[in-house]
């Protein structure tokens, strides 16, 4: 059974190579240069970063007559050292809104595209995409992250689309927008000193849970909105 990390440089994604190699299967890890950290039986490859990229990996799997069981998507930012998550509408600004929304929203749906013609074959292939609860409208009480939750409301927007789509594309493919959950990863490093220690998940337990999830999903033309303990989160 084969395996498609994507963001393998990132706590999650790297957690995750790990744990399905781990399981037996065999994994690529895709990122923009070479992972430390990752098991040696992981496959690394890396792309450009742009859509062209994407393409080319793409085409060389189909090429190859890959088959892919599961596939993480698992590419995203918060903040860097030029910007942080908003607080107020005075903190908004064109670059980091669209530094934020290429990232989180259109990198993991330019992926989508370019995986279609290993998405429709007749054997079950399950996609989780790295999705967050602030991403919920139904669930925003608090506000701010103006970037951060407009991003992932939109992802969370396409991956629907997408789910309708495949539904009639792709019968055997399911969608599933994943919310993890507090994770120690450099993401949430400047965010965990509020948060109890039960609530602050290692890379490794998110990926096992994910893992475990997608194992037991199956093909019903719907996306499927989880948290890291399998709860639906309200859109």
């Amino acid at each position: 059974m084969s395996v498609l990390i994507i963001g393998g440089a990132g706590g999650i994604g790297s957690a995750c190579a790990n744990q399905f190699c781990a399981e037996g299967h065999d994994v690529i890890a895709v990122s923009r240069s070479t992972v430390s950290g990752l098991a040696d039986e992981v496959q690394q490859q890396h792309y450009n970063g742009e859509e062209s990229g994407i393409a080319e990996l793409c085409q060389r799997w189909v090429a190859q007559s890959r088959q892919f069981r599961h596939i993480v998507i698992a590419t995203g930012v918060l903040h860097d050292n030029t910007f942080a998550p908003e607080k107020r509408l005075e903190d908004l600004t064109d670059t980091a809104m669209q530094r934020v929304f290429a990232i989180n929203t259109q990198l993991p749906l330019l992926w989508l595209k370019h995986l279609i013609p290993l998405l429709s074959g007749k054997k079950p292939v399950t996609v989780a995409v790295l999705s967050a609860r602030v991403g919920s409208i139904g669930d925003n009480r608090l506000g701010g992250w103006y970037s951060y939750r407009m991003s992932k409301a939109a992802l969370n927007m396409g991956l629907q689309c997408a789910a309708v789509e495949l539904a009639r594309r792709a019968k055997q493919c399911k969608l599933i927008a994943f919310h993890p959950g507090t994770t120690d990863t450099n993401l949430s490093k400047p965010f965990q000193a509020n948060v109890p220690a039960e609530k602050l998940f290692t890379p490794a337990f998110v990926a096992k849970r994910l893992a475990s999830m997608m194992h037991a999903a199956e093909a019903d033309g719907q996306l499927s909105y989880l948290d890291w303990d399998g709860k639906p989160i309200p859109w």
